[in-house]
């Protein structure tokens, strides 16, 4: 089974018309993850009580959890589908997709099972004391006891539909549960509605993951015997090279979310040195960043397909023209961010907070922080393309440079120079040195690919 509309944007449409169409659909769908990931906190901080905003927070880390899982299983089989396809291997496809498509489901349900059992010595870790234990607990039940499996499957079926190309449903699966949670949200929490509170976010959430994995599964209904994403269990198999394929490439993409978590970690714990204003405004620069950032690594995922399969089938030149357009595109865009946070930077702060400190400290966190992005575009492009090719060791490389040997460093070196307003400008000198290893590394591998496509060129 060939798919002949799919090999025509992979092989032969012309490559801005590609990415634009694998590209715009995946942004959209981050954008509206931001907002998503804000819903939650927002409706419930209209109730103003403590106890209730107390119990989202404490949760926050293990629902973070879910995105390793997510990178793993995700990522992993996306990019070895599309390999596959790009080597005309659809049994592989086939067979890679039901690979990720189980294990999510079953890390899912292990996932449930264990937060069920262990669900109070958990809650003791995570921080709860006697007022907000029920609260957050209540919150989990929905959110993992009940709702782990619908979370992951959600994101994990929107990697597999992607990886063949059709990004717009991938995109369209994913923002009608984000869209559905928000509208929820003030149903089950406000009083106005079933006032659940909490518990009612969690609720919500649960629900809007359950509607997003509806709507992969009528889609793959609908288009059975056009698509290569599979979900019968007879193709489920542990085939060494598949297994290899597919870790080779989640695992590094899941430690690297689980370092970022790490480093956001160490980031508050430095800032609440300084106290809450610090940390509030620290916080409101990092969720402003996030939204150019989000841009910038839907892109990257957008055109994972397209790169993979031009990898797989030995078109050099087009993947090289891919990554060459899609990097002005966003230098582009996150050059003209960057210039709008340093010269509003205040003003942005103010949005969310009119305290004086904290526009003060918010001017200078944004101004230091927002300068990190043109760098990170290329950045994030470097990884997408060796997730795209399989190459999880470089991957992986780079998630320990920026992390571990670079930024967590310069948090130490900058607060102790420049104490407070160093932390900002710790992810900028990160970046920087590491936006140089990518370009060197990447004119490395496409001159490697270019020399390899001369000799089997010569051969034939």
């Amino acid at each position: 089974m060939e798919d002949k509309q799919k090999t025509q944007l992979f092989e032969s449409m012309p490559v801005p018309k590609a990415v634009i169409t694998l590209a715009i659909p995946t942004v959209l769908s981050s954008l509206v993850m931001v907002l998503y990931n804000l819903a939650d906190t927002y409706f419930v901080g209209i109730l103003n009580d403590p106890i209730q905003n107390a119990a989202v927070t404490l949760a926050g880390p293990v629902l973070l959890a879910f995105n390793a899982v997510n990178n793993l299983f995700g990522v992993g089989s996306s990019s070895m589908m599309s390999r596959a396809l790009g080597a005309k291997d659809f049994d592989t496809v086939r067979r890679s997709s039901a690979f990720g498509f189980y294990l999510a489901l079953f890390s899912g349900i292990l996932f449930s099972l264990l937060v069920g059992v262990f669900q109070h010595p958990l809650l003791g870790l995570l921080g709860t004391n006697g007022e907000t234990y029920n609260a957050t607990q209540e919150y989990m039940l929905w959110t993992v006891v009940c709702g782990a499996a619908p979370a992951i499957l959600n994101v994990v079926m929107a990697y597999l539909v992607r990886a063949e190309g059709e990004s717009l449903h991938a995109s369209i699966g994913t923002m009608s549960g984000c869209i559905l949670n928000i509208l929820l949200d003030p149903i089950f929490i406000l009083p106005w509605g079933f006032n659940m509170g909490a518990a009612g976010a969690g609720l919500a959430t649960f629900l809007s993951n359950c509607a997003a994995c509806l709507y992969f599964f009528v889609l793959l209904f609908h288009k059975r015997g056009k698509t290569y994403v599979c979900v019968n269990p007879k193709m489920l198999c542990f085939r060494r090279s598949l297994v290899l394929g597919v870790c080779g490439v989640g695992v590094p993409a899941s430690i690297q979310n689980l370092l970022n978590v790490t480093g956001m970690t160490i980031l508050n714990n430095f800032a609440s040195v300084y106290g809450s204003d610090a940390v509030a405004a620290m916080g409101i620069s990092h969720k402003v960043q996030m939204i150019p950032m989000q841009i910038a690594m839907g892109v990257s995922q957008g055109i994972m397909p397209l790169i993979s399969y031009n990898f797989a089938s030995g078109n050099t030149p087009r993947m090289k023209k891919t990554f060459l357009f899609t990097a002005r595109i966003s230098l582009s865009f996150l050059v003209l961010a960057t210039a709008g946070f340093c010269l509003w930077s205040g003003e942005i702060t103010s949005l969310f907070m009119q305290q004086q400190s904290i526009i003060d400290y918010g001017r200078e966190f944004l101004r230091a922080m927002s300068l990190s992005l043109p760098f990170l575009s290329m950045d994030f492009l470097a990884v997408g393309v060796f997730q795209a090719c399989g190459m999880g060791s470089k991957s992986l490389l780079f998630a320990i440079l920026r992390k571990i040997v670079l930024e967590i460093p310069a948090l130490f070196i900058l607060d102790w120079l420049f104490p407070l307003y160093g932390l900002a400008w710790a992810q900028t000198a990160a970046e920087f040195i590491l936006s140089i290893a990518a370009i060197v590394v990447l004119i490395r591998l496409f001159a490697k690919l270019e020399k390899r496509d001369r000799l089997r060129a010569e051969k034939d």
